[in-house]
């Protein structure tokens, strides 16, 4: 299911909105690559930092 900037994680709640963005963007495009629920959002997170 992607992710919008309305309709997002919980655990993304603190995050800057910059980085929430970019994070969701991550995310949504590692899930249209067939990546498995559970690591999208630790992937995403990590990339987004960087």
């Amino acid at each position: 299911m992607p992710w919008s900037p309305i309709d997002y994680l919980t655990c993304l709640n603190n995050f800057d909105p910059l980085l929430r963005k970019k994070t969701i963007e991550i995310a949504n495009a590692l899930l249209e690559n067939s990546y498995k629920d559970n690591r999208v959002i630790p992937i995403a997170i990590s990339q987004a930092k960087d």
